[in-house]
């Protein structure tokens, strides 16, 4: 992975510098586009701030489909919040952010279908009145992807590099599944590998309950629907819940440690196909893929 050198500040974001520093193989297993695309890694402010494992191993999953991947240093927040509560203006500003930092990619890619729905189909409509401006919005949105959706869809990739001993079950994040048209493509990649069991739970697709500001502005409604949910993946059998949004996941994991479990373990989708070991420190056991 290369930081990128097409930006006047031509350096990895300080708070993620081990990317720039990250070297990964190909697998033996992959399947390796005919020409290497060029990627530019969205990684969202939540990774960047909570989790930047996650973007670690998007990164080794991407380099693994055979991509160069570069972490733009101008890349800031989407904009959603901000979005959602009427600032428009100030959304503009930071797409057009985007947009400076990312135009010179093949593709986008991001590891939250709630960031890659808020460009894909929220971003053209607020340069609506600038036709100039509104077509490179629209190209870019269009190249833009949610990490599975691009793994499966753009690099047609069989069998991610991990290896997952256990059973899962997995969560529908709203934005991606209704946004994106996110469900299959995990499952897909999921499946494929070997030693994970994939236990559906009733109702995957219901929201979680966090919807971003929703959680802040109706915290007992929100914490009513988390409890839903949770009962639901503990009725799966799973003792581990993956998804593909962080919000999702800091939403869920908070209530489950807050009424007293500790045991259940809530992980990004990036985590399991890409066997990142210390992901999952103990059973369900997480690890490097070895051929």
């Amino acid at each position: 992975m290369e930081p990128s050198t097409h930006h006047p500040e031509a350096t990895t974001k300080h708070s993620t510098s081990a990317l720039s520093n990250l070297e990964t193989k190909p697998s033996p297993d992959a399947v390796l586009p005919a020409v290497r695309l060029r990627v530019g890694l969205f990684y969202t402010c939540l990774v960047d701030m909570m989790r930047p494992e996650i973007g670690f191993a998007t990164v080794r999953l991407l380099e693994d489909a055979g991509c160069q991947v570069e972490v733009p240093v101008g890349q800031t927040c989407c904009g959603q919040p901000g979005f959602n509560a009427g600032e428009l203006a100030i959304t503009r500003d930071l797409a057009l952010q985007w947009l400076q930092s990312f135009e010179m990619y093949d593709y986008v890619v991001v590891p939250s279908g709630s960031c890659a729905g808020m460009i894909r189909k929220h971003y053209p409509a607020l340069f609506r009145h600038d036709p100039d401006l509104n077509i490179r919005i629209q190209r870019l949105s269009d190249r833009t992807w949610e990490l599975s959706s691009f793994l499966v869809e753009v690099c047609g990739m069989q069998k991610p590099p991990g290896r997952f001993q256990g059973a899962i079950t997995y969560h529908d994040a709203c934005s991606g599944l209704r946004e994106l048209g996110v469900q299959h493509q995990p499952r897909q990649l999921l499946q494929s590998m070997p030693g994970l069991e994939l236990k559906e739970m009733q109702d995957s697709r219901a929201c979680c309950g966090f919807g971003g500001t929703f959680a802040v502005k109706y915290g007992a409604i929100s914490a009513a629907i988390a409890d839903e949910k949770i009962a639901q993946i503990k009725q799966s059998g799973a003792s581990c819940v993956v998804m593909g949004d962080l919000g999702c996941m800091l939403h869920l994991e908070g209530r489950l440690r807050r009424c007293g479990d500790q045991q259940t373990r809530v992980t990004h989708l990036a985590e399991v196909l890409a066997g990142d070991s210390q992901a999952l420190a103990s059973e369900p056991k997480l690890t490097r893929g070895e051929d």
